[in-house]
């Protein structure tokens, strides 16, 4: 279960809890839990959103007196206001605790950060009493000095990882090398980052980037080139963007950043330049021992070594007219079809459930659906055990899994 840390807590919600009868905190802690799920749907059920670190730890102190049970219930939240708002709201339609019958009331909504904004205030009070000390001090100096005190104070934590305020919020995900990319990217209004701080790649940067459109945005340097090779290897990313001209992301410029950004290729268009461009080194450079193997000892076609697309693979007859027709079925529906080894259907759902349904099977053998296979969709195949991934299309994918289209099966 992910732990939310206390700098990205943005909300502390308080309620009070009143059973008539005798009740102890497993008991409250698992109405809060049973009792509401569903009735927001997947997105703000509050299983997942502790699990992935977006509500913390549900804390419950109760006391027993005369038959009668009175506590507090406490739940932090990193959600918007909103979001903490139907979390706060679905408490009260708690009927029971455990055996009896209870209500619940909010007492209450903090927001956590109006300490972080006092402290900001407080600190550029003292930076300019300190300067008014050492005389009149540049106006544009004065105000970068007071809003980089204000950014540095921005930047929140996940999981240990430095990360931007809007990071959990948004559906797309930076993530750069460190803190001060953090920094740089918030003076020009990019939030949603996330540092990986170091070589190895750590776990919950794996699982959040198969959850969110990830872009890795890295150091055009030695050390910005590893780190992305790990990111490749081991996260879900679908874009990447470097800095230009061997600088590192926290130098950059304004236009810089958002040129960048906006230069971004898949990963896909990124391998494909890399490949053209080994290729080029080596037929400009001197002949290699490679190319002075006579002719007769070549073989007749290179390796297909730079290719990134796994080739169609060879299915029997039947199991190509089988998949053919269930594809053909599905057009226009935007359904998906999961079938175990044994060719049973497990699941028919909407496209838009698949990746989140897909988790919580047990042993997918096959997906067949109304859409284009994906990295993400992918991703979460291949870590499922999944043999057989096929859609309407595909994009180019070097994956564990066997991907077809519907021009694999004609």
């Amino acid at each position: 279960m992910a732990k939310l840390a206390p700098t990205s807590i943005k909300y502390v919600v308080r309620a009070q809890i009143k059973a008539k009868g005798i009740v102890e905190k497993p008991d409250v802690i698992g109405a809060v839990f049973g009792q509401t799920e569903g009735l927001l749907g997947s997105d703000l059920n509050l299983r997942e959103l502790q699990e992935t670190g977006r509500i913390g730890r549900v804390e419950v102190t109760i006391k027993s007196k005369d038959g009668k049970s009175e506590g507090e219930v406490i739940i932090p939240s990193s959600l918007d206001a909103a979001e903490t708002a139907l979390i706060a709201a679905t408490l009260e339609t708690i009927e029971r605790v455990g055996p009896c019958t209870a209500t619940i009331s909010v007492t209450d909504v903090e927001d956590t950060r109006s300490d972080k904004r006092k402290y900001v205030v407080d600190k550029a009070k003292e930076i300019l009493r300190k300067l008014a000390d050492n005389g009149v001090p540049d106006a544009d100096d004065l105000s970068e000095e007071i809003k980089e005190a204000v950014r540095a104070h921005e930047i929140t934590s996940f999981n240990g990882l430095p990360c931007g305020p809007n990071m959990l919020d948004s559906d797309e995900l930076i993530i750069v090398e460190g803190r001060a990319d953090i920094i740089n990217l918030l003076k020009y209004g990019i939030r949603n980052t996330l540092a990986i701080e170091g070589a190895n790649v750590p776990e919950v940067v794996k699982i959040i980037s198969r959850e969110k459109e990830t872009t890795a945005f890295m150091d055009d340097d030695r050390g910005g080139q590893l780190n992305l090779k790990g990111l490749l290897e081991t996260a879900d990313i679908d874009f990447i963007a470097v800095a230009p001209d061997g600088k590192e992301v926290e130098d950059l410029s304004k236009k810089e950043v958002y040129k960048a950004l906006r230069e971004k290729t898949t990963v896909a268009q990124y391998l494909s330049k890399k490949n053209d461009r080994s290729g080029r080194r080596d037929s400009s450079g001197p002949r290699s021992r490679r190319n002075e193997r006579p002719e007769s000892t070549r073989p007749s076609s290179p390796p297909n070594s730079g290719s990134i697309m796994k080739r169609a693979p060879r299915i029997k007859k039947e199991q190509r007219e089988r998949f053919s027709k269930i594809l053909s079925d599905l057009v226009g529906t935007r359904a998906a079809c999961i079938y175990d080894s044994k060719d049973q259907l497990l699941g028919k759902v909407p496209v838009t459930e698949l990746i989140n349904t897909l988790r919580t099977i047990d042993n997918p053998n096959t997906i067949i659906f109304d859409g284009a296979v994906d990295q993400k969709l992918n991703g979460v195949a291949s870590d499922k055990g999944v043999k057989f991934l096929i859609g309407m299309e595909k994009e180019e994918i070097n994956s564990s899994v066997n991907i077809l289209s519907k021009k694999d099966l004609e």
